[in-house]
């Protein structure tokens, strides 16, 4: 499994993308991904609505179980993907492509994000 080094990660296993005009895209992980199982029904924060960086702000539901999901950073959501909300199962095909789940404006990022081979240290354990 391969983690993109431009992307950087959460110990909650989510990525973010490096910012474009503020503005970063939000997934989860590969790992987190095969953790789950299949992906069957996301609920995604609603565009407008704020997010603070660790804390739940959606839900993934699989085959095996259903999980929170946590904004890496704080700040507005801007945008969802609509394409996972209506096939689910992109999370666990194309998890850093079609996968993604949300766009946030950054207000706020804490520092403990991790590069790619620090998160692929974290989940060897």
């Amino acid at each position: 499994m391969s983690n993109p080094q431009q992307l950087r990660y959460s110990k909650e296993h989510e990525w973010l993308s490096a910012a474009e005009d503020g503005v970063s895209t939000v997934g989860i992980t590969e790992h987190a991904a095969n953790a789950l199982g299949d992906v069957v029904y996301t609920q995604l924060p609603e565009v407008g609505s704020t997010v603070a960086a660790g804390e739940s702000c959606g839900e993934l539901e699989s085959t095996k179980s259903v999980s929170d999901l946590y904004s890496p950073v704080s700040g507005e959501i801007t945008e969802v993907n609509e394409d996972v909300v209506n096939d689910p199962s992109l999370v666990n095909t194309a998890p850093f492509e079609g996968g993604w789940l949300f766009k946030v404006r950054i207000t706020e990022e804490p520092g403990d994000l991790l590069s790619a081979d620090e998160y692929a240290a974290f989940i060897a354990g």
